[in-house]
């Protein structure tokens, strides 16, 4: 049995309960797409085991649950672990996390909001609102905005669509590549940056430069 029948028949089974639960575990374990879960939703919606209106609030209740459980995971990590872990793995420091939460502090409103809408960072972004101990009522607002818009468009477009949801599942694929092929070219650069920094610092003998 492949995920799409597995979610399709959780969703049968439970109704609205099944899909707000597997967006749920999406939100916990990114490998699990909701770019199949929404349009999956929609299209069992379409067939009548539940209602459009209720899939969507199903889901976006789903998306808050899980958010929360990363958020409470930021909180109870916090940033002196990260600090000290950070100092642990080869080209990072400590400074890393202090001026990434920094940024984070600054746009934290923007990177939870628009952050709902980039495949894997729509879950992760929940874990630096919780290390930077964000205010919840603040976070929980913009989560159920991004989500549930995110939530309606995928949701939507699987009810219309019918049989052919797997369009979205295509395009999505795609989209989700494309994110995934431009995170690993800005990593390459950032590790190629930090070696050439520090060969740099050796050589002018610095002892600081060991990031």
């Amino acid at each position: 049995m492949g995920i799409d029948d597995w979610a399709i028949a959780i969703m049968e089974s439970l109704g609205v309960v099944g899909a707000g639960l597997l967006v749920a575990i999406e939100s916990l374990f990114p490998p699990i797409p909701s770019e199949i879960i929404l349009p999956l939703a929609g299209f069992t919606a379409s067939r009548g085991s539940f209602s459009l209106v209720g899939a969507i609030i199903a889901t976006t209740a789903g998306s808050l649950i899980g958010a929360l459980g990363l958020y409470y995971l930021g909180r109870f990590v916090g940033v002196a672990r990260l600090r000290r872990w950070a100092d642990k793995v080869p080209l990072m420091s400590a400074d890393d996390v202090d001026k990434s939460m920094i940024w984070f502090g600054k746009h934290d409103k923007v990177a939870v909001l628009t952050g709902r809408f980039v495949p894997i960072v729509r879950s992760l972004v929940s874990i630096p609102a919780g290390v930077e101990r964000m205010h919840l009522g603040l976070f929980l607002l913009l989560t159920l905005i991004g989500s549930g818009i995110w939530n309606s468009l995928f949701i939507i477009l699987g009810f219309v669509l019918g049989e052919n949801w797997t369009v979205v599942e295509a395009f999505m694929a795609q989209y989700s590549r494309l994110i995934l092929v431009i995170a690993v070219l800005a990593l390459t650069v950032v590790i190629v940056l930090r070696i050439r920094r520090q060969r740099r610092a050796h050589q002018a003998g610095d002892p600081s430069a060991d990031i």
